[in-house]
């Protein structure tokens, strides 16, 4: 198990568990977890972030280990998230809104499974509203002239920590890369 610092680089937060009451968390996967997860913890509410890997095959999998391919594993980001601050609907317009989820297993120049657009959830109620904010924005890419979104949405797996290094990454190293762009479409479930 990678060792990674107890508290957020950024606003000094706890990053692992117990977290304070009403958080919640949401993993999303939407290209190089360096530029996702500085999106997400810009947002008034957001607790902490923490970039890490899932849906693979693999246990503690490393980042070589992740871009080799071999491990199947998304790049993700970890949100901790105040309910009573920022609200799921909010994340999920982020999610959509911060990449082109019409990507396969890629984002622009980043290409690879690790790459690959993907959303967890912990709850069926979670699952119904990822859901339907999938099909809200697929209206809304269609009418613009995108294809069909490809985002895996999946029940929650285990949740591994990146290397300390890619915590925060683009806080410790502001002109670090980020290839991270989306369609440039509004999302209209935020609320």
């Amino acid at each position: 198990m990678l060792q990674i610092a107890e508290n957020h680089f950024v606003n000094g937060n706890k990053v692992k568990p117990p977290y304070p009451d009403n958080h919640e968390r949401l993993v999303v996967g939407m290209g190089c977890f360096w530029g996702a997860e500085r999106m997400f913890w810009q947002q008034e509410g957001v607790y902490s972030t923490s970039v890490g890997y899932s849906a693979g095959k693999t246990t503690d999998p490393t980042y070589n280990e992740v871009c080799s391919g071999v491990t199947d594993h998304a790049e993700v980001v970890l949100i901790v998230y105040d309910t009573e601050t920022i609200n799921l609907n909010s994340l999920l317009a982020i999610f959509w809104e911060g990449h082109n989820p019409t990507q396969f297993m890629r984002q622009g120049n980043d290409i690879g499974t690790q790459y690959r657009s993907i959303i967890f959830y912990d709850e069926d109620e979670t699952r119904q509203r990822i859901e339907s904010s999938r099909d809200q924005y697929q209206n809304e890419l269609e009418k613009a002239g995108y294809g069909k979104i490809v985002t895996e949405i999946q029940s929650s797996e285990k949740f591994f920590y990146a290397e300390d290094y890619h915590q925060q990454y683009l806080a410790k190293n502001p002109s670090g890369y980020c290839g991270l762009g989306g369609t440039g479409i509004k999302c209209s479930v935020a609320g």
